[in-house]
């Protein structure tokens, strides 16, 4: 036995090592995995009897695909709300929503814990910033065509007002997955807080810890049936042989040269190789991915000549708010690094990149919605690690502190919420000031074995002895990568599909109480800021 368990303690460090070195979206976020077997095609769709898997037990109710139909839920939502007393009489003159991908109920409450427990206290007592906060309410997360979602249907939802289709951004359900022509008619397309906080004359700007394509920001500002197709070569490699980045705009060309993506006054994140072409290296030693030869960020620049680039943390604190016009930092070629496994000479905190962010937007006389994402929790779940989930949660609470300390709260509307959730869970019944991260020593199973605090449903590592027996996990469980057990064993940890947290202060807070569609968010927010089209708080 001793020698099975050295065999997993090597194999679990040099798990969690490659997965460190080798964050990749595609990894954990494929087409097969998402849209069934038959779609996740790819380079080898000849392998597939279908290659386009979407409509396989995926299919939505009709009158869903209209765009409509979510807004006036979203208005009974909200005059469900407005026939209560109505306290708060303010407006919200600046939005900032805050994103934290794929953080459960579950990752939260773990996550205090854990704060809790780095101070030497039991940890239970603690609190995340934002749980504070004095209005709290559940988002109800499914979308058009799937009962647990992704990050595409979902920041379609929360920041455009409509559910679609998982794997969708920006268009309605009425888009079938993988058709350009589509999700490039003007018809089907929709548009979001960002686009609304723009025509009232506001600033706008995205901040995240992935790329600055990925699903969850590109809700602000992108049309498209694919979440993959970040650049014009995805478009290619995932759509299978349906799509051609001639009839298809990729995500990257769209945040550079339309609306409102061209208008943001702030962006930061990863994902530099999306913007370049393959004959450039990037500032981080790697090659670009565009095959179109378009240098997005050269046009961009000609179109912003007060604009600035920071490709690194010293260029972006060093940079002067109130010098420039608008401001691009990508500190990665991908996805950024983990907190815990980032240079900190070279990548910015969350809480750095908001601090910099509000800066610039703040100059705006009009106000500002500011869309800040702690994307990395996701990942941290879909590895397992628990230790990443919860280090890259206390890394978004600190960037809500910053955002606190730098606004007023008589004027700023602060909303966080998630996604979607993750299947994590802390079972049995661990004493007070159990390590969240360790062995609970209290409980164990029918044959005697404790079990972990956290544990996942589904995901990459089941710690089973050859007769299907579970192990004690006392020499593994301390180690700073570990991957927590779970009960099915998948390539990579999935979404979970309960209700998401909402947790609002400022203006208008009150509004995100009780239990809502996730796509009547950012119409409360519209409503507390009197932007968008529909109602609002000036309308009284």
């Amino acid at each position: 036995m001793k020698s099975f368990i050295s065999i997993l303690l090597l194999l679990s460090a040099l798990v969690a090592a490659s997965l460190a070195l080798s964050i990749n979206m595609l990894e954990i976020h494929n087409q097969e995995q998402l849209l069934g077997s038959a779609a996740g095609a790819g380079k080898t769709r000849e392998t597939f009897m279908d290659p386009n898997g979407m409509a396989k037990g995926k299919a939505g109710p009709e009158e869903e695909k209209n765009a409509q139909f979510w807004y006036d839920l979203a208005h009974e939502e909200i005059a469900k709300r407005l026939a209560l007393p109505q306290v708060d009489k303010r407006k919200a003159k600046n939005v900032i929503m805050f994103l934290g991908d794929g953080m459960s109920l579950t990752t939260v409450a773990a996550a205090r814990i854990h704060k809790g427990q780095l101070k030497g206290n039991p940890g239970e007592e603690d609190s995340l910033s934002f749980e504070k906060f004095p209005h709290s309410g559940l988002s109800r997360t499914y979308c058009s065509n799937a009962q647990v979602p992704d990050s595409a249907c979902t920041a379609t939802a929360y920041l455009c007002g409509v559910k679609t289709n998982i794997v969708a951004l920006g268009v309605t359900s009425a888009v079938n997955f993988n058709n350009c022509s589509g999700s490039e008619d003007p018809a089907n397309q929709i548009s979001s807080i960002a686009a609304w906080a723009q025509a009232a004359g506001k600033g706008s700007g995205i901040v995240t810890t992935t790329t600055l394509t990925h699903a969850s920001p590109s809700g602000a500002y992108a049309h498209t049936t694919n979440r993959f197709f970040e650049a014009d070569t995805d478009i290619i490699t995932y759509g299978e042989g349906k799509s051609d980045p001639a009839t298809c705009t990729d995500i990257a060309t769209q945040l550079i040269t339309q609306n409102p993506g061209k208008n943001f006054d702030v962006m930061l994140g990863g994902g530099v190789g999306k913007f370049l072409p393959k004959t450039i290296t990037d500032p981080f030693n790697k090659q670009g991915e565009r095959s179109d030869g378009v240098n997005l960020l050269s046009k961009w620049q000609a179109l912003h000549p007060g604009g600035v680039l920071a490709y690194n943390r010293d260029q972006l604190l060093k940079v002067n708010a109130s010098g420039i016009s608008s401001l691009i930092g990508t500190f990665s070629s991908g996805v950024m690094n983990f907190h815990k496994l980032a240079d900190a000479a070279k990548e910015p905190t969350l809480a750095e990149m908001t601090r910099k962010a509000i800066e610039v937007v703040s100059k705006k006389k009009n106000g500002y919605f500011l869309f800040i994402e702690g994307g990395l929790i996701d990942y941290g779940n879909h590895y397992n690690v628990p230790a990443y989930a919860l280090d890259e949660t206390l890394e978004l609470s600190k960037a809500v502190e910053e955002a606190l300390a730098m606004t007023d709260p008589e004027e700023t509307l602060i909303v966080v919420t998630s996604d979607h959730a993750h299947p994590l869970t802390i079972a049995g019944y661990p004493g007070r000031g159990t390590p969240i991260l360790g062995l609970n020593q209290h409980d164990a199973d029918v044959n005697g074995v404790k079990y972990a605090t956290l544990n996942y449903a589904v995901g990459i590592e089941q710690y089973l002895d050859d007769k299907g027996n579970r192990i004690d996990l006392t020499d593994l469980i301390d180690q700073p990568t570990f991957m927590a057990p779970s009960y099915i064993k998948g390539h990579i940890g999935v979404h979970a599909g309960e209700d998401v947290g909402i947790f609002a202060t400022g203006p208008q807070s009150h509004l995100f109480s009780g239990v809502m569609q996730q796509s009547t968010i950012p119409h409360l927010m519209a409503y507390a800021s009197c932007i968008g089209d529909g109602p609002t708080l000036c309308d009284n």
